[in-house]
């Protein structure tokens, strides 16, 4: 399935964000701390802290652009604790620039949000 759609071009950013998943079944729902370092419409590289075991899927929350709850399936894990995931959805445009407006990036420096659209 994956490999029959599109492939958006991944751009750089610096956003704080949090995995979230279940741990033990269903009752403690765990939270980890990560960056987005990339960053496309449907894929996303993380940056994590420490070596920790994760789910396949889990959930993505993006405080800083007020993103909550994007699934997320866990494509590779790297060795420089970098983590590959593909979201369940597409990311939609508008979201895409709320990420970037809130970015410490270089390259994002100049976005403004567009509070009209």
């Amino acid at each position: 399935m994956y490999d029959r759609e599109t492939r958006f071009k991944m751009e750089e950013t610096m956003n704080a964000a949090r995995i979230e998943y279940t741990e033990k079944g269903v009752l403690n729902m765990a939270a980890r701390r990560c960056d987005i370092i990339r960053i496309s419409k449907s894929t996303a590289v993380l940056a994590i802290l420490t070596q920790f075991s994760l789910p396949k899927q889990f959930y993505l929350d993006i405080p800083d652009a007020r993103i909550t709850k994007v699934g997320c399936m866990l494509m590779r894990v790297n060795v420089n604790n970098t983590i590959e995931v593909r979201f369940l959805r597409l990311l939609a445009d508008k979201e895409l620039d709320k990420i970037f407006v809130y970015s410490t990036h270089p390259a994002h420096r100049d976005r403004v949000l567009n509070v009209r659209g």
